[in-house]
């Protein structure tokens, strides 16, 4: 137990500390995720006047990416530096920005159409990264839409090596456990069962589109 508490503390004090140096600088270092984020929306498909939520928004490009589209969309993050640079890029009126804990979103159950999260899980301890899908699947309606991009690995075993070693130059420690996980498994058991899958980035990620 005492391990996963000082798992939990590290995670949460780094993710400050890192955000709060980078945030300036994420959508540059991110442009190669440009196309991804409009990938994502047009995979969803969701039907019109869906209010869609946005789980470790950043700096909200998946969430203007949906509000573009004419969604109603709340985007979320723990950060309040990444946050300003949402908000200083928000032309929409149907897009909003909220600090929040995804391990402990602030809204009702079944509040959502669709709920997403874009290249965030990744980055958790997987006692963390369990707590926020099952939130996720939470705030969902039933029979509601749940979208999960993040990283995965080409088909081909030379494309595996090349895109695992190179990523793990980069990404922190959690990565090798996430890409090595089956987290089809994980998002059953949180309530989630996944119905698509689609590869992006030629294959160095994908978007996983589920059901509650």
């Amino acid at each position: 137990m005492g391990e996963t508490v000082d798992e939990a503390k590290e995670y949460y004090s780094l993710t400050i500390r890192v955000w709060h140096i980078l945030a300036p600088f994420y959508d540059i270092m991110t442009m190669p995720l440009s196309r991804v984020r409009e990938q994502v929306v047009d995979f969803a498909n969701a039907m019109k006047g869906s209010k869609i939520l946005d789980v470790a928004t950043g700096t909200g490009e998946q969430a203007l990416a949906f509000a573009r589209n004419g969604y109603d969309v709340i985007g979320v993050d723990l950060s309040e530096d990444m946050l300003r640079v949402a908000e200083r890029k928000n032309s929409f009126g149907n897009a909003k920005f909220e600090v929040a804990d995804a391990t402990n979103l602030p809204f009702e159950d079944d509040s959502f159409d669709v709920t997403c999260i874009s290249f965030a899980l990744h980055d958790m301890p997987s006692t963390i990264r369990e707590k926020v899908l099952r939130q996720i699947a939470r705030v969902t309606k039933p029979k509601g839409m749940v979208l999960i991009v993040d990283y995965g690995l080409p088909r081909s075993k030379v494309g595996r090596f090349v895109v695992y070693h190179l990523v793990n130059l980069y990404e922190g420690k959690y990565y090798s456990r996430f890409i090595k996980s089956d987290l089809v498994p994980l998002l059953r058991k949180t309530g989630i069962e996944v119905s698509e899958e689609r590869p992006v980035l030629l294959g160095a990620g994908r978007i996983l589109k589920g059901t509650k």
